[in-house]
């Protein structure tokens, strides 16, 4: 790292002085945030959750909804049998709905997760009579991200099912995130953009957080009327459904990013580019950026919220990220406290009683710009208690610290856990279980939530559900007896060998508590490269004797829908484990010329891709198709198919036109694994081979020309059918891979372990600077052997059709 470097990375740890502590009372606006909706009609979407879920039983239970059923600030709600009714009392719908399922998971042993079900409920409703009170004010969901990886294909089922979700878990403040685009496409058109302008600046679908971030503009677009039509149906309905509920939806607001075009219409504005992401071209790069001195800045931001109210209400909460993976144009604090007070200008001007939700992602990722001298300027340029803070990645790279509790600012402890929607066991079951209530209790905490903001969902339920319940804990829990709790009402029996493959599980996977950056990168779902680092934080044997623990033949947690999944899940682990275990044997063998060794070892390689693609495709949750289904689905038109389509594919593999993010946000999912993952090995690999018996060096040039011309970039625009109904028997697919795969990994070492350790109470910038130093250049070394000059001839994704 350049001595320079250094210098500003001391710069962050030096003594901050005296905190800048808000007395709560400033936060009077957040607590005092009311539904707009009564409390008879939140009692009825509260009762229709419980009728959606227990069609059967939903008569035996009764909602009482009273806003001053509260213990001061904090919801509560209370649960009791009177006859034969489950009477719940609470101080909203999504509260009343949160004590519902806390009544099914801990008094009937049910579950209800992203995938999998469990209500196998007694006839006899059990007993009860308990009252909980909320730890916090407020319960948070959802990344920016996630609707481009998660929600993106969604309808109004989907979402039906995913809100009735949220307010089981009593979530009450999350993203309604669609329609943004119809509304800009409103705004453009007024200050006179033409058409083609506005389609050239969106992005496609699968690609439009990028885009209202700045990071990306029309990569994968245009966007149809129908696409626009869809989104402000959507949206209309998902606002309406968490308002039934007494959820608050957060809704978008301008963060100062404009069309390129705009220099056309307004040529004296105050603009400048902002810089090139991740590589992407001029084409689909650099968006401008309005200076928030200009009056521009004001009229176009009150003139998107006053639409966005217009079309759908207000809300009082506004998201809005002004420099999300993107180093703000100036380094002068007054251009930062000019950003902070235009942007939250625009929001009082249309709603006085707004506060700006903001992601604190820029901090992290821009750590070497973002001083605390400029974070304190930016961040009091909002009155206190009105910038409600997302510390996003609390249980990795915490900032409330660093940062004197946000000099005074009201912030949320999140867990983020998972990037891009990868799939992979992992997790940091201390920190969730510790650092929330250190943060929660610490002298001076400006603490007033907890939330879960995963850039994508449906992996690694068992972390969620234990985050979630940091929101009624007041301390640490037993994550022996916890796990014992949880896998009992997921299969919906327990079982002791089970269990204690769970443990194994909680104290390896689950159980990082580094600082290395988690994405999903194994050697099996990775570009191939002689220079991949495999590492891990557990040991092999953990990993090995769970998945052995996992075999039964009690034909009871068979038929569990839960337990079924599971299976599939650590099997796939153990194999991309195993692809970790193997890979530098290959180079190994290739480095020394030895043929017989490395043909061996290939042939064993590319045999855990079939494998895998067994176990895989036979269970609904882990098949490409739905993904691409529900892509095509949603089109209206021929031509939204194709490219809907394209996006699907796109985001999963290359992640751009070049690969610009290539596998980032990959999936082991039957289909992709033997389409996509398995042939680019298969040339990686016979390369290997052809070099070692001609005594040639390795062309990674040629090899990864010939990868992206005959599989990255044929797979994006395949049109493929795969399947959406699991195939196989799972059980006997286990057996016969743990018969085998166990055999073989006894002469396999255990992948290198490589943590980059964090103190406990995440005092990172004091005493571990020098981790997060080498943590930065270790993630530049893995990545060298990527060309990142390589230029391929790709067209617009607009001729897909």
């Amino acid at each position: 790292m350049h001595h320079s470097k250094l210098i500003l990375y001391f710069s962050i740890i030096i003594s901050f002085g005296g905190c800048v502590y808000a007395d709560k009372d400033q936060f009077s606006h957040l607590y005092n945030l009311k539904s707009k909706t009564s409390n008879e009609d939140q009692a009825k979407a509260a009762f229709n959750v419980i009728k959606r879920i227990l069609p059967d039983k939903s008569d035996f239970f009764s909602i009482i909804i009273d806003d001053k059923h509260a213990d001061g600030i904090y919801d509560k709600f209370t649960i009791t049998k009177i006859g034969d009714v489950i009477e719940i009392k609470a101080t909203s719908g999504v509260v009343a709905t949160w004590g519902f399922n806390y009544y099914l998971k801990y008094f009937c042993n049910a579950h209800i997760g992203w995938q999998v079900k469990q209500l196998n409920i007694t006839d006899v409703l059990p007993d009860v009579n308990i009252t909980i009170v909320s730890r916090d004010k407020i319960r948070y969901y959802q990344n920016v991200c996630t609707t481009s990886y998660s929600f993106v294909w969604w309808n109004k089922d989907n979402w039906q099912n995913h809100i009735d979700w949220m307010a089981l878990n009593g979530l009450n403040i999350a993203l309604a995130p669609h329609g943004q685009e119809a509304i800009w496409r409103k705004v453009y058109q007024s200050i006179n953009l033409t058409r083609k302008e506005i389609d050239d600046h969106f992005s496609g679908p699968a690609f439009l957080s990028w885009q209202r971030m700045g990071n990306i503009r029309g990569w994968g677009g245009p966007l149809s009327d129908n696409w626009h039509q869809h989104t402000l149906e959507l949206q209309s309905f998902v606002i309406q459904s968490m308002q039934s509920l007494g959820i608050t939806p957060a809704l978008p607001a301008f963060a100062g990013f404009v069309p390129k075009a705009i220099k056309r219409v307004f040529p004296k504005a105050k603009l400048s580019d902002v810089e090139p992401w991740n590589h992407f071209s001029s084409e689909y790069c650099c968006p401008l950026y309005l200076d928030p001195t200009d009056p521009l800045f004001n009229y176009i931001g009150k003139e998107f919220l006053t639409e966005i109210q217009k079309q759908f209400g207000s809300s009082h909460i506004y998201y809005s990220d002004p420099f999300n993976e993107i180093r703000p144009t100036s380094n002068d604090i007054n251009f930062l406290k000019n950003v902070g007070k235009a942007i939250y200008q625009t929001m009082i001007d249309v709603d006085p009683d707004s506060i700006w939700l903001l992601q604190n992602w820029m901090f992290v990722h821009e750590i070497l710009y973002w001083t605390p001298d400029k974070i304190e300027a930016f961040l009091t340029s909002v009155p206190l208690g009105r910038l409600l803070i997302l510390d996003l990645q609390s249980e990795q790279w915490p900032q409330y610290e660093r940062l004197n509790m946000y000099f005074g600012q009201p912030f949320i402890w999140n867990m983020l856990h998972n990037f891009g929607g990868t799939l992979g066991m992992f997790g940091d079951t201390y920190s969730i279980n510790n650092d929330v209530y250190t943060a929660r209790s610490k002298n001076g905490s400006t603490m007033v939530g907890i939330g879960i903001t995963p850039e994508g969902i449906n992996q690694n339920y068992v972390m969620y559900d234990l985050m979630l319940e940091t929101a009624w804990n007041d301390a640490p829990v037993d994550i022996n007896d916890w796990i014992r709790k949880y896998i009992t009402r997921r299969y919906g029996m327990f079982d002791d060998r089970v269990y204690k493959a769970w443990i194994l599980l909680m104290k390896s996977v689950y159980n990082f508590r580094g600082l290395n950056k988690m994405r999903g990168k194994y050697a099996i779902t990775r570009r191939p490269s002689p220079d991949i680092k495999p590492w891990a934080w557990y040991s092999k044997n953990d990993l090995m004797q769970s998945w052995k623990l996992f075999l039964t033949d009690d034909v009871n947690l068979k038929n569990s829908e839960g337990y079924k999944h599971d299976v599939v899940d650590i099997t796939r682990q153990v194999l991309q484990y195993q692809g970790d275990q193997m890979y530098p044997k290959i180079i190994q063998a290739f480095k020394q010329n030895d043929i017989n060794t490395l043909k061996s070892q290939i042939q064993l390689f590319l045999s855990l891709y079939d494998e895998l693609e067994l176990i895989l495709s036979s269970n609904h949750h882990f098949l490409l198709g739905n993904w691409l289904n529900a892509a095509k689905n949603i089109a209206q038109t021929k031509q939204d198919k194709k490219l809907f389509e394209y996006n699907a594919r796109n985001q999963i593999t290359l992640w751009g036109p070049n690969g610009e993010i290539v596998d980032y946000a990959n999936k082991q999912w039957s289909g992709v694994v033997t389409d996509y993952f398995q042939p680019r090995w298969k040339i990686f690999l016979a390369a290997l081979t052809e070099c070692v018996i001609k005594n040639q060096k390795l062309n990674m040039t040629k090899v990864k020309l010939d990868m992206f011309n005959t599989v990255e970039k044929p797979f994006t625009f395949d049109t493929k059918v795969y399947p959406t109904i699991e195939t196989g028997d799972t059980f006997e697919i286990f057996k016969m891979l743990h018969m085998k795969w166990s055999v073989l990994n006894a002469d396999l070492p255990d992948v290198p372990i490589k943590v980059n350790p964090k103190p406990a109470i995440h005092s990172l910038y004091d005493n571990v600077l020098h981790v997060k130093v080498r943590s930065t250049e270790e993630e530049d070394e893995e990545i060298e052997y990527e060309d990142e000059n390589l230029e391929y001839n790709f067209p617009h994704v607009v001729m897909v059709s």
